[in-house]
């Protein structure tokens, strides 16, 4: 009787109903999204430590406790989309709001590195360094943020520069090279060393296009879902890689300290 209610309410459709019940659900074994995660994705599974083993030890069996093989240490990584920029001009510098949306970006990430004062309470951080597109745009936007963050390492990378992840032209001969988005993240995306101890702190200023591929590629998500991510200039997106290989993402394109006058999109 409720199946049959349930039914009516929908309009009359068992279709409707159904394909309501399923959701999430996928038939198709080619779907990435239900193939499980690729444990090994960085090719450095071999050298986390496992959460609890056993081992034959003294003519006996011991069961070493979770404890002692807890991952300890994390990588932060802090994906930066550079500042607005004049377009349509032979100079890519950055507009007088770009220099503006900086500032505020490295006051953001300031924040963060004197711990307490907001409303959660964090620990104060030390960022280890920033690594920027030799582009322009990147350049003078991490500049810009480094002013609020003295004593941090700068220096600069071609692996970082722009590029679109796949192709979603409907030109057929239109084939997008991937290897220069593959190469930095192969180059910087990947988990803690074991002899980690204690948690890192890294920022990356770059382009949308790559922190999209960043982070599909990250979450082990399809890759043609980066065009359906917009990113503000000078929002931060933040990965934290787990020594044990998992991935989180804890913010994406987060752009909630600028005010409203200043949120742009490339």
């Amino acid at each position: 009787m409720f199946l049959r209610r349930a039914v009516i309410a929908a309009g009359g459709s068992a279709v409707a109903l159904f394909a309501a019940v399923s959701v999430g659900r996928s038939e198709d074994d080619s779907d990435p999204l239900s193939a499980g995660w690729d444990s090994n994705w960085d090719s450095r599974a071999s050298l986390a430590k496992q959460p609890g083993v056993l081992r034959y030890t003294e003519d006996k069996y011991e069961y070493h406790r979770k404890e002692d093989y807890k991952n300890k240490s994390n990588r932060h990584i802090f994906l930066i989309q550079h500042a607005n920029y004049k377009t349509y001009t032979s100079s890519d510098k950055l507009t007088a709001e770009g220099y503006e949306q900086a500032d505020l970006t490295g006051k953001r990430l300031a924040t963060l590195a004197k711990g307490p004062g907001m409303a959660e309470k964090r620990q104060a951080i030390q960022f280890k360094h920033i690594i920027y597109s030799p582009q322009t745009t990147t350049k003078e936007t991490a500049e810009r943020i480094s002013r609020h963050l003295p004593g941090v390492t700068m220096f600069s990378s071609d692996s970082l520069n722009e590029g679109p992840p796949i192709q979603t032209s409907q030109d057929p001969d239109w084939k997008p090279d991937l290897n220069h988005l593959e190469t930095p993240f192969r180059k910087y995306i990947y988990r803690p060393d074991p002899e980690q101890s204690e948690d890192t702190y890294e920022i990356m200023v770059c382009h949308a296009d790559l922190i999209r591929y960043i982070v599909c590629k990250s979450l082990q998500l399809p890759l043609k879902a980066w065009s359906r991510m917009s990113l503000y200039h000078g929002s931060v997106t933040k990965l934290v890689v787990q020594q044990d290989g998992n991935v989180r993402l804890k913010t994406l394109g987060d752009a909630g300290f600028m005010p409203h006058n200043l949120l742009t999109k490339p």
